[in-house]
């Protein structure tokens, strides 16, 4: 997929975005296609045609996986999956296994240093699900975030925040490239690997390593997450742990639901969150 492609696709998120919003605003009144389609200010044949484009299906079918019927059944079906991902060190049959992501802790003396003497390069990229921000070292990602309206500003000074000591240079080619590949979707394509470095405590670590093994369009509570690293009760800690996972998508903290089936609380907003649920389980069918 071209760089104009992915610009196009985060136009498209832009109104897919909106959509999301009003539907949650108006799930009572069951608002029709017509009704929904206006809400962004499109005609139903355009905004029919634009959604499928951004999800490969339309509007109807892509609803049905929003639905808390579906969610339920969904964590259901996930949690005896999940245990043989984990069980097997793998994440069975995850894009993300496919994808050769590695995962790389820093050492505690690294940790202490707070990223001095590292060399980040980042840019601004469009990705499926807007604009996004990627952060790159010699090791590996170091950050990927979702990028709210035109906030870029606060976006770069929290990725400032996080790292300190870290020298920072900007290379929008060599991110572009990284985005594009990782939201590659051309299954005929091989893709790149991926190595991953996080900085955290050991049970922020723990709790993102079990992340990788959620299979892609498969969701799982907090609750699931705390049983399988060994500490049922802490799924309050296990849900800090997820609210500030620095590397998005792939780590990928958006197939945690609560466990009533609701999909809420996401770094970088709940209707981006049901964005990328939903455009998962469009390509898992």
């Amino acid at each position: 997929m071209h760089s104009s492609d992915y610009s196009q696709q985060s136009d498209d998120f832009k109104r897919i975005e909106k959509t999301i919003e009003y539907l949650e605003a108006n799930f009572k009144s069951q608002p029709t296609l017509e009704e929904i389609a206006e809400s962004v200010h499109l005609s139903k044949y355009h905004f029919d045609r634009m959604f499928k484009r951004w999800a490969g299906i339309s509007p109807i079918q892509f609803q049905q996986f929003m639905t808390l019927d579906y969610t339920k059944q969904k964590l259901a079906d996930s949690r005896s999956l999940l245990d043989t991902a984990l069980d097997a060190g793998l994440s069975g049959p995850s894009r993300l296994h496919d994808l050769f992501v590695t995962f790389e802790a820093m050492t505690p003396g690294e940790f202490k240093k707070q990223g001095a003497g590292l060399e980040i390069f980042y840019g601004f990229c469009d990705s499926p699900f807007g604009d996004c921000l990627l952060a790159i070292t010699k090791r590996g990602i170091c950050h990927l975030g979702f990028v709210k309206g035109d906030m870029r500003l606060s976006a770069l000074n929290q990725l400032y925040e996080t790292w300190p000591g870290a020298k920072f240079l900007e290379d929008p080619k060599a991110t572009r490239a990284i985005v594009n590949n990782i939201f590659m979707v051309d299954q005929t394509k091989k893709p790149q690997p991926f190595n991953i470095l996080v900085k955290g405590t050991n049970f922020q670590i723990n709790v993102w390593k079990a992340l990788l093994s959620i299979p892609e369009g498969w969701v799982v509570c907090y609750q699931d997450i705390a049983s399988h690293i060994g500490h049922p009760k802490a799924f309050r800690a296990v849900a800090n742990a997820i609210a500030i996972n620095p590397v998005a998508f792939l780590i990928p903290c958006h197939r945690v639901i609560a466990k009533s089936g609701k999909i809420h609380q996401y770094r970088w907003g709940a209707a981006r969150k049901k964005a990328l649920i939903g455009w998962e389980a469009s390509k898992s069918v």
